[in-house]
């Protein structure tokens, strides 16, 4: 984060991690202490009072009564564990004390708002400062020195300078070295692993039990493969936890380090033993990707598994701004390619996103000849596939410049979030036409997914799937897959759609395999901004009332736990 000339002055002489407060400090705690209590409040600048509402709030809850008594004190204990992951996710992106910043905010709406987002920066709306004492947020949040340059850090001699699990930091003489978080964030991440290791005594499934003590390790030793492999071999467990240093979408600077992030889940044994066949279709369809042999030739691990859940927590990254409502893990290219990986449907999210938003986005801006076509089922199916075409395309670059991640950077996860949601448009497609898929239409997938577009693309450009949504926008746009009528409203072209899904794909695919930074660097500057005709559309649903995303009413009272 960046400060204000004053803070900057100051924070020198600060031995505290008060990185974005913009208050003076002094050097005996008395005084300290008087200057808190006078220090004003932080009030809302730059933004409307309607901005405030754009969350609607959902109460995560489920059917807990076939769990055991052993089972119900481990989730209790998840959540434990989980809230140490939301306290080292406010240091990453952010370095102020939550307690000391939320209690300098007098007006309850905008201290939920500020809750929300984790910071003073609106993470639906480019990271923009909604509060009075800040400037823009750092690219690299709290993983690098403020003043640190791309070249720099590119420039320099460090060991783990692309490390997903260590902080950047400079020394007395400004010379920058690497610290990793088992070291700076050793007190939380010993109270998690105990917290992981007394659930692990818990659980009735052996390979949980064994997951829950390779992760309590992993978080000791900064070490997450030995973990990441032991998550994918469990197959029957009820209980699933998603924990730890996971996705790298906070680091804006290279997309190289991971945030704490945590999901306490509740398998759907239902919902997911009718997803169970798909994933064993990854390598065919590998094989049928449409683009050059070289971009396909790595094979996907087949033994992956897609499973439908309840989500009853979430903490850290999952829970800032945006909510995730699919899974795909683990990261580690590695274990993907030799185990593929599990793709985590969380179908109440999905459900309360689509009930809340979905719906009312496609009443204001589709036909009303497609909106029959708009289903729970194609947006589930459309979620779900999206996680699966994360398996799809190459991890490793075709020229030796290392994995597409390392390669493209900063702009790695909006063009994987890309991938992905095209792929899996095309997954559908295909598994419709193979008779594997039963449920609906292709026009229901279509339109749907047309819908869907309008509901990500409001997450902004700070969010990898908003800016994913903007390039695919603007790509459909130019290729005639969709029209509008004299009333404004949206109708998808069909036959102009698989084509344009067709090209994307390709696009898309080349770029990675090719890990062509420049080519990406220059996509996302011409089609990664909401055009005025599209900014225009997407006011009418904020005049509507239709809110952006949801929040949650979570945690063990919740639960009756």
């Amino acid at each position: 984060m960046r400060l204000s000339k004053i803070s900057q002055a100051l924070i020198i002489a600060s031995t505290l991690a008060l990185g974005a407060c913009s208050e003076p400090t002094t050097n005996t705690s008395t005084a300290a202490n008087t200057q808190q209590a006078k220090a004003p409040s932080y009030e809302l600048v730059n933004t409307s009072p309607s901005r405030l509402d754009i969350y609607t709030q959902v109460t995560l809850n489920t059917d807990l009564s076939h769990l055991s008594d052993n089972q119900k004190q481990m989730v209790a204990k998840l959540i434990d564990a989980s809230k140490l992951m939301d306290d080292l996710f406010w240091k990453q992106s952010f370095g102020m004390d939550k307690d000391t910043f939320l209690s300098r905010i007098e007006d309850e709406k905008v201290r939920t708002f500020a809750d929300i987002n984790y910071g003073p920066w609106d993470r639906l709306d480019g990271d923009k400062v909604f509060l009075s004492g800040f400037e823009e947020k750092a690219p690299g949040a709290e993983f690098y020195p403020h003043d640190m340059s791309k070249e720099e850090l590119n420039n320099s001699d460090i060991k783990d300078k692309q490390g997903l699990y260590s902080i950047i930091k400079r020394d007395e003489q400004g010379k920058l070295y690497s610290t990793p978080y088992s070291e700076i964030y050793g007190k939380e991440l010993k109270q998690a692993a105990n917290l992981l290791l007394e659930a692990s005594a818990l659980a009735d499934d052996k390979e949980f039990a064994n997951y829950l003590k390779l992760r309590a390790d992993a978080l000791l030793n900064n070490s997450y493969q030995t973990s990441d492999f032991a998550w994918m071999d469990m197959k029957n467990n009820p209980i699933d936890v998603v924990i730890g240093p996971i996705e790298t979408y906070e680091d804006q600077l290279f997309g190289y380090r991971a945030g704490f992030e945590s999901y306490v889940l509740v398998k759907d044994l239902a919902w997911s033993e009718r997803l169970a066949k798909f994933a064993a279709f990854l390598p065919e369809l590998q094989t049928g990707l449409p683009v050059d042999e070289k971009y396909k030739q790595e094979v996907p691990g087949s033994d992956a598994d897609l499973n439908a859940y309840d989500v009853i927590y979430y903490a850290g990254h999952s829970n800032a701004g945006s909510k995730t409502i699919a899974i795909n893990l683990p990261n580690d290219e590695q274990v993907q390619l030799e185990k593929g990986t599990r793709r985590l449907q969380l179908k109440n999210a999905m459900r309360a996103k689509f009930d809340k938003i979905l719906l009312p986005i496609a009443d204001q801006l589709i036909v009303p000849e497609q909106r029959k076509h708009i289903t729970f089922d194609a947006f589930f199916a459309n979620t779900m596939f999206h996680e699966v075409a994360h398996g799809l395309g190459i991890k490793n670059t075709i020229n030796g410049k290392g994995t597409v991640r390392q390669s493209l950077q900063e702009h790695a996860s909006a063009l994987e979030e890309g991938k992905a949601d095209i792929l899996g448009l095309y997954m559908v497609e295909q598994l419709l036409n193979k008779g594997e898929i039963t449920e609906g239409t292709i026009e229901d997938y279509y339109i749907t997914f047309m819908a869907g577009i309008f509901r990500s693309v409001r997450f902004g450009a700070s969010s990898a799937h908003g800016k994913a949504n903007m390039i695919r926008f603007n790509f459909f746009k130019e290729q005639g897959a969709f029209s509008k009528n004299e009333q404004g409203l949206y109708k998808v072209n069909m036959d102009k759609m698989a084509t344009a899904m067709k090209n994307l794909s390709n696009l898309i695919l080349t770029l990675q395999g090719d890990g062509d930074y420049q080519k990406v660097d220059q996509l996302i500057a011409t089609h990664g901004d909401i055009k005025a005709e599209l900014k225009a559309d997407l006011e009418k649903l904020a005049q509507a009332n239709i809110p952006v995303d949801v929040t949650f009413k979570q945690g063990k009272s919740v639960l009756g736990l």
